[in-house]
């Protein structure tokens, strides 16, 4: 295990029964100030579409609306899922985050559409097109954000020069081949994909070239945590999270619902392999129990950083959790830097 490793918030802004989008994106706010306060290095949000469930679609316009309302944590996309977007447009959103909060925006892409098929026609007819020029796409961007496009016919004259830091994302191999080809940051989505985790960290650590962007390999894995005053109690909380994922695999997806005694029949759904295989890498309980498990996943990955979800009912629920969450890390650091 690493000496040190940092903690992340991710951030899909799920709406709960009962709670409007404006509450929603309130409580977003608050955590990111919590997650600040408790030394978080990034708040990231992901970009889903055609979901009644996550309030997170437009990822640069709450990044500002976070970025805005805090001072120093690092905020960003996890990520823009570029076959839905021009690499120009996303050039010209995060350069201008880039000018409005300095040294402060992080632009993490993937290569999914993050909605079904469908939908992602809607949002840009050549999406599967797109999704398959993914590499070439990252290199339009690269090329905005560089000095050297000063010369260019095509501009985005407020991002050059600009330091926005990329990273890959992924769900799959494909995505560490990329990040290792081109020297990048990777973030492994493992906190639904746990299926390639060993396999993509293994082949970027093996693969990995230096870049002018990275000297060497740099890794964030994904995972959902869950922490309460009981490790009871945490369970009770984590229905909500098995019965958004069980709804998503169902075709009945609707808003988040409040938590209920974690039964016989919640544990038989959550063993379901389909539920089970996308919750994997989820840590649930008290401080002590979750620490444990952390301290078994990251030696079992020996990852740069984490990157939590704490999909819950309750936004008071989750702001106790990311603050016991970091409570732990401190602790798992603090151990690390004695050994």
């Amino acid at each position: 295990m690493k000496k040190h490793t940092k903690y992340s918030l991710l951030e899909l802004a799920t709406v709960s029964e009962n709670i409007s989008v404006k509450e929603t994106l309130n409580s977003t706010v608050a955590l990111a100030k919590v997650a600040e306060e408790a030394g978080y290095e990034r708040f990231w949000f992901a970009e889903h579409h055609n979901s009644p469930t996550v309030a997170s679609s437009a990822t640069a316009v709450l990044i500002g609306y976070v970025a805005e309302n805090t001072e120093r944590i690092r905020v960003g996309s996890g990520g823009v899922m570029l076959p839905n977007h021009s690499p120009l447009i996303v050039a010209e959103q995060f350069g201008t985050l880039a000018q409005l909060y300095p040294n402060r925006i992080d632009l993490g892409l993937g290569r999914a559409a993050g909605t079904d098929t469908a939908t992602a026609q809607a949002i840009r007819s050549d999406s599967f097109q797109a999704a398959h020029s993914f590499p070439e796409e990252i290199q339009k961007i690269q090329q905005y954000f560089s000095d050297a496009n000063k010369t260019s016919k095509v501009r985005v004259a407020l991002a050059e020069g600009q330091d926005v830091p990329i990273y890959i994302l992924g769900s799959s191999t494909f995505s560490a081949h990329l990040a290792a080809e081109k020297g990048l940051p990777y973030a492994f989505a493992s906190h639904f994909a746990s299926t390639q985790l060993y396999n993509a960290l293994r082949i970027y650590e093996q693969e990995f070239q230096p870049s002018e962007f990275l000297k060497a390999p740099y890794t964030i894995a994904g995972i959902n945590v869950i922490i309460a005053e009981t490790t009871a109690e945490a369970e009770n909380l984590f229905t909500s999270l098995i019965g958004m994922f069980y709804g998503m695999l169902t075709g009945n997806m609707q808003a988040v619902q409040p938590p209920t005694e974690m039964t016989d029949e919640w544990r038989q759904i959550f063993h379901h392999p389909s539920v089970n295989q996308m919750l994997k890498f989820s840590f649930v309980g008290d401080k002590e129990t979750v620490k444990k498990q952390i301290v078994s996943f990251l030696g079992e990955t020996n990852v740069d950083e984490l990157i939590t979800v704490s999909t819950m009912y309750s936004a008071e629920d989750r702001i106790k959790s990311a603050k016991l969450f970091a409570e732990v890390m401190r602790e798992i650091n603090a151990g690390s830097a004695l050994t």
